[in-house]
């Protein structure tokens, strides 16, 4: 099946990469969420990703109007029921993905793909949630999407071939490069990632280096883009605290248990550049 027809559930900053990436392959996308406001948000973000594109020469007028027109904008799982594949998006929250879920299940047509962008929750239990188990799957976009080249395709029990295969073909029009995890939680990328950026939060906590001396040691001394304290930051510490969760819960190994730092910063609303202050102030 080729999906021409992709509706995004979540219109945060995931939603929205995902969303303005697939305009600019040609596919028509439905942008979902129940709030208007993060919808108008999501609307200006997709725009400025598109001029950024035409200012460095690589988008011209006619392209960017033909992108947008293809974009619309629904607050209702419901008005997802004529594409061919769906994209939920939203925070990494199991209740509300598997609510979600079984709204798209009525929603979207028999045939049609439900992928979910959860960078840790198994596969196999958010499609025990629907009717339809073997048209499930995980598609994990990194952030940026628009910037990032990799998606993880994870299958969970029951998914198809057929399933797997318009996943890895939409991915691969969308010009990125696909890999296969098992169904493990925190998958490839976040199972060695979050130990990572959590034992850079112990670092700090028992004072082996400030914030900048740990990050300027894995720049410098791993060749990484940026520090990981930085790079928790921007991924949210929130969202750190609840794959690290994840990991520990699925796995049941406490070497992955989160970081006490990471969880007092949490609590006290400092989740890094979406909130103006993590461990850097923005």
């Amino acid at each position: 099946m080729d999906a021409e027809r992709v509706a995004i559930i979540g219109a945060g900053q995931m939603g929205a990469g995902i969303a303005q990436v697939l305009v600019q392959s040609g596919l028509q996308v439905t942008l979902i969420d129940v709030s208007k406001p993060m919808l108008d948000k999501a609307m200006d973000r997709i725009r400025a990703g598109l001029r950024k594109l035409q200012e460095k020469g690589k988008l011209d007028d006619a392209r960017l109007q033909a992108a947008l027109s293809r974009l619309r904008t629904a607050a209702a799982v419901a008005e997802a029921k004529d594409v061919d594949f769906a994209i939920e998006a939203v925070n990494e929250n199991e209740e509300l993905k598997t609510k979600i879920f079984r709204e798209l299940d009525g929603a979207v047509r028999p045939g049609g793909v439900l992928a979910t962008n959860t960078s840790s929750i198994p596969i196999t239990r958010i499609a025990s949630s629907t009717r339809r188990p073997e048209a499930v799957i995980g598609m994990h976009f990194m952030n940026p999407v628009p910037l990032m080249t990799l998606v993880e395709i994870i299958r969970g029990a029951a998914t198809s071939d057929e399933t797997y295969a318009a996943t890895k073909a939409l991915a691969e029009r969308m010009g990125k490069t696909t890999v296969v995890s098992k169904d493990f939680p925190g998958f490839i990328v976040n199972r060695i990632l979050i130990p990572m950026l959590n034992e850079a939060c112990f670092a700090l906590m028992e004072g082996l280096g400030t914030v900048e001396d740990i990050d300027t040691a894995m720049r410098l001394g791993t060749n990484q883009p940026m520090g990981p304290l930085q790079l928790a930051d921007f991924i949210g510490l929130d969202t750190c605290l609840n794959i690290a969760e994840v990991l520990q819960r699925g796995l049941g190994d406490d070497k992955y248990r989160p970081c006490p730092l990471l969880r007092q910063y949490v609590d006290a609303g400092w989740l890094g550049k979406k909130a103006g202050r993590g461990f850097y102030r923005y």
